[in-house]
């Protein structure tokens, strides 16, 4: 058999403006690094080494967890969770208008663009200021904490959703206009469809976010587990700021895993035997320590057994 020469495989060169793209971003953030490294201290960072025994001793101070006062920490967990929940819901609700308007390709620039600039606003402001905001309009409460997490992420899920919009495939939207269709049609069918999966998974997201964050929304009085936190904390009270962190640890894992679970069926279609198996087990759970809480069955043994 003849040994057929084999043409060399030619890369085709970087144009000059990719070049020079390529090397004003790759430079951009060289300088942008630069240009923190000691105002943010990077250069300190050895000392997490050369005090490594610092560390390791004020960590030991947690070693021991006190679940003397279970009822009131797990009470209040379980409240952060309805806050997140709900202000989860409001700010899904609202994120889908905020989001459709602020998209390039739906809505037109002397739209587009207070409503970009509103949602930065609520996204560049914290959680904390806003509580301080609604605990001074509705009182101190869970519900100051669900609004201050409702107007935060709307910010944060409006600019999520507006950019998976704006990066849709156009045709099926051209097709339904086609059809004499009107512009709410368009986006109820040509866009909604295509962007639904990514949305739920954005959501998803942010509500598991917003369990983390609600957990110290109760600093200001906002509700939930940051009140007992921050008293903890405050008091040099280790021992109970142990256990106060071991409760919010499992309950955001466990929520964690449920939003996986039904992330996967509701994108994928997949694993709806065990979200249903384990979302029975989350709510027997939750059935039980309701049930505990009222002091219907006692659970005295367990935590007593944690308190180590």
């Amino acid at each position: 058999m003849e040994n057929v020469a084999q043409t060399p495989l030619m890369v085709p060169k970087a144009e000059f403006n990719e070049k020079l793209y390529s090397t004003l971003i790759w430079g951009g953030l060289f300088i942008a690094l630069a240009w923190g490294f000691y105002p943010a201290e990077i250069n300190r960072m050895i000392e997490l080494w050369t005090n490594r025994d610092n560390m390791a001793e004020k960590l030991a101070d947690y070693s021991h967890a006190d679940f003397r006062y279970w009822r009131q920490y797990l009470r209040a967990m379980l409240e952060t969770i309805q806050m997140a929940v709900w202000g989860s819901l409001i700010a899904v609700t609202f994120s889908i208008p905020f989001g459709l308007l602020s998209a390039a390709n739906i809505a037109p620039a002397w739209i587009r663009f207070p409503v970009r600039r509103l949602m930065d606003a609520t996204r560049a402001i914290n959680e904390l200021i806003f509580a301080l905001v609604f605990v001074s309009a509705v009182g101190l409460g869970p519900l100051a904490g669900v609004l201050a997490l409702g107007v935060h992420t709307t910010g944060t899920l409006a600019k999520l959703f507006s950019e998976a919009v704006e990066a849709i495939d156009t045709r099926p939207v051209e097709g339904i206009r086609a059809t004499g269709a009107t512009k709410l049609q368009e986006v109820i069918y040509g866009v909604i469809p295509q962007v639904l999966p990514l949305w739920t998974s954005y959501s998803l997201y942010r509500y598991e976010a917003n369990v983390r964050s609600a957990t110290v929304l109760g600093i200001v009085g906002a509700g939930g587990i940051g009140f007992y936190l921050f008293d903890a904390m405050r008091a040099f009270k280790y021992d109970v700021t142990a256990a106060i962190v071991l409760i919010i640890i499992v309950a955001v894992s466990l929520t964690d895993i449920l939003s996986q679970y039904l992330r996967n069926v509701i994108i994928d279609g997949g694993n709806q035997k065990q979200f249903i198996t384990y979302l029975i087990c989350i709510a027997a759970l939750v059935i039980t320590m309701e049930m505990a809480l009222a002091k219907i069955i006692n659970i005295d043994f367990l935590f007593r057994a944690l308190s180590y």
